[in-house]
């Protein structure tokens, strides 16, 4: 199995949005996410992306551009995506200023993580918190 060597993570969610560019903004203004690259087709629609949250990042590009990966996402439903941050409130604040859809509003959970959910402009539904288990090596 690949590890995480060089401080890679070993797993990429995958996103494709009709609007990339649109998501892109949200995903960095709202959620927090730092754009890492972006690479746009000649007719400007985002053939890949990188965004990075902490030690994880997450891969965004535009649905309906044709190849393998878009074809098997036609049918596709949404995804839903976990992302670890430190401070839930002011997180959680930050997507609201920004107009972000809020699911549940910051909850104390009973297996002791502090999480909220928003569901983005595509309808990707993004759950924020404090619970990062520890994945044996």
């Amino acid at each position: 199995m690949a590890g995480t060597s060089g401080g890679r993570p070993s797993i990429y969610p995958t996103l494709l949005y009709a609007d990339a560019k649109a998501a892109i903004r949200q995903l960095t203004e709202a959620f927090g996410f730092t754009e890492l690259s972006v690479y746009e087709g000649e007719d400007g629609s985002v053939m890949h992306a990188e965004l990075t949250q902490g030690n994880g990042a997450v891969m965004v590009g535009t649905k309906g551009r044709g190849g393998v990966f878009d074809a098997a996402m036609k049918e596709a439903g949404t995804t839903g995506v976990y992302v670890v941050v430190d401070d839930v409130d002011a997180h959680h604040r930050r997507a609201v200023d920004h107009g972000v859809e809020i699911l549940m509003p910051p909850t104390d959970q009973d297996y002791g993580s502090r999480d909220y959910m928003a569901r983005d402009l595509e309808g990707n539904v993004w759950s924020f918190g404090t619970y990062a288990p520890e994945i044996a090596g």
